[in-house]
């Protein structure tokens, strides 16, 4: 089975030095049978966000403000239990973590300029709208029955 472990790329050249990723292995309570009771198959990821030196001073800053409310200590944390094999798991953290990371540390959106609605336009749904007044008052039948 082959797999992405190595470097995890967030964006760029960006990416995740294995050695400042913190593995956890405990038992799962997900599937598999009997076997689930004695294989440690349930990951936990661990990054230490607030010193590392691996994510730019910029991304770094941005990615703490935006993940305030996940981390514990400066360390965000990533669970991975859906598959049986641990191997399978640790591969759904590491993806699970880098887009988290690559989320946090995006730029902001352009701010929205406002633009002015062209006179045109307004006019012929104002011309519109008095038509179908028009029409609606032509349908009170006062003179009819």
């Amino acid at each position: 089975m082959g797999g992405m472990s190595g470097p995890y790329l967030i964006r760029g050249s960006v990416s995740l030095p294995e050695a400042e990723l913190m593995w956890r292995f405990s038992r799962s309570s997900g599937p598999g049978g009997q076997h689930v009771n004695t294989s440690d198959s349930q990951v936990e990821l661990r990054f230490d966000l607030a010193s590392t030196e691996a994510l730019p001073e910029v991304w770094k800053a941005r990615a703490l403000e935006r993940l305030a409310s996940r981390l514990v200590n400066g360390v965000v944390t990533v669970r991975a239990s859906e598959h049986r094999s641990q191997w399978r798991n640790r591969e759904t953290a590491a993806v699970r973590l880098t887009a988290l990371l690559a989320e946090a540390t995006a730029p902001p959106p352009k701010p929205r300029r406002a633009t002015k609605i062209p006179r045109g336009i307004n006019e012929r749904r104002l011309r519109v709208k008095k038509q179908r007044s028009e029409t609606k008052r032509g349908r009170q039948g006062r003179d009819w029955g």
